[in-house]
């Protein structure tokens, strides 16, 4: 089947009870076993284990991402967790993107090295630069396309054709992207992972997380053991909430990127506006890579310069009516982020820079909104 219909209906749950249209959720924490105490005939135990609503939820991100299983999670940081400590040894050693979200950064630099785990640090617009980094102890290459928050893209093929040279893991954040945009695993990656917090959840109202996997092996044995095991997993309800926001992915996603594309053009030679962070632009450092990659679609992220500094920066974020200024990305709703001041205690981001996470609200209101706060 198509996207759009995957997104509608795989994963569905048969209600044969009441024959309901929408699927039910299952609350209940155990499930009844036979006379003589085996499994249920449905393969339920106990909902860490295992829940109908999580089952449905994996075989839809399945669906969508083209992989061969999916494990669901309480946040996207759980799952790349899960993801790192399944590959991750002492001594190990994994390379990172120089622009990537403050968690795994947090991560990676901080917690593991406590087990003697080395990492790089390596800008990923030019693949030669993962390749010089690759060592005997390489484990992983962790990919995010666009980057946060400097929307820099990565060749995903191009990084793993030279991954499986040495025999090293791929995997790749699509969080920004969503499988509506690009498909990593068709790419070559090993492992697709998101926060289902962001395009997926999309209304702001749920955590979650996942990691997507493209082959069914010992190693997503593995995930799925920290998941079970760690029993770091989402609720009934939100699993039940993302099956439910995931159905109008596609159509949020063309909305969002429409909005996107319009307010990169007009921001992009604004006399109080340094630099624009879209690879939708063909002033876009990698735009040639992000057309073939992304097919012409760039999502709804960008980020910009402010002339003037911090200052002018927190102004603009702070004169926004409709654009709120918040934490996050992906609802329906527009956000806009002063990056820095979230960054913890090494921020990387420029004391100027603001990232807008746009919504589906009217083009004309954005950019009003927009201009009243850049006036």
């Amino acid at each position: 089947m198509n996207f759009e219909t995957n997104a509608v209906h795989a994963g569905h749950l048969e209600d044969l009870n009441a024959g309901s249209v929408t699927n039910p959720i299952y609350l209940s924490t155990t499930f009844e076993r036979d006379k003589d105490g085996n499994i249920a005939p449905k393969g339920y135990i106990y909902s860490r284990l295992a829940n109908p609503n999580r089952s449905g939820l994996e075989a839809k991100l399945t669906a969508l991402e083209k992989g061969a299983d999916a494990m669901a999670f309480s946040s996207g940081m759980a799952a790349a967790m899960a993801l790192c400590h399944s590959i991750m040894e002492p001594g190990a050693h994994v390379i990172i993107p120089d622009d990537c979200y403050h968690g795994i950064a947090h991560l990676v630099k901080n917690m593991y090295t406590r087990w003697g785990i080395t990492y790089s640090e390596v800008d990923m617009v030019n693949p030669v630069n993962v390749e010089k980094a690759i060592t005997e102890k390489t484990k992983l290459i962790l990919i995010e396309t666009p980057s946060n928050p400097l929307l820099k893209i990565a060749d995903i093929a191009e990084i793993c054709a030279i991954a499986k040279k040495s025999n090293v893991l791929v995997a790749c954040d699509n969080t920004w992207a969503t499988p509506y945009i690009i498909q990593p695993l068709t790419m070559g990656a090993d492992y697709s992972i998101h926060s289902s917090t962001k395009y997926f959840g999309g209304h702001s109202d749920v955590i979650g997380g996942c990691v997507i996997v493209r082959e069914s092996n010992e190693a997503s044995k593995k995930i799925r053991e920290y998941q079970t095991i760690g029993g770091a997993v989402p609720s009934p309800f939100d699993c039940w909430l993302l099956d439910r926001s995931i159905a109008t992915l596609p159509i949020r996603m063309d909305a969002q990127t429409k909005n996107a594309g319009v307010i990169a053009d007009f921001l992009y030679g604004h006399p109080k506006i340094e630099r624009v962070y879209y690879p939708g632009l063909t002033s876009h450092v990698n735009h040639q890579v992000a057309k073939k990659q992304m097919k012409e679609v760039y999502g709804g992220m960008l980020s910009v310069l402010v002339k003037g500094g911090r200052k002018e920066a927190m102004h603009v974020a702070n004169s926004l009516s409709i654009f709120k200024h918040a934490t996050s990305l992906g609802g329906v709703e527009s956000l806009i982020e002063h990056r820095m001041s979230v960054e913890g205690d090494h921020p990387k981001s420029p004391d100027n820079l603001l990232r807008l996470s746009i919504g589906i609200e009217h083009i004309d209101d954005l950019l009003n909104d927009i201009k009243k706060a850049l006036d």
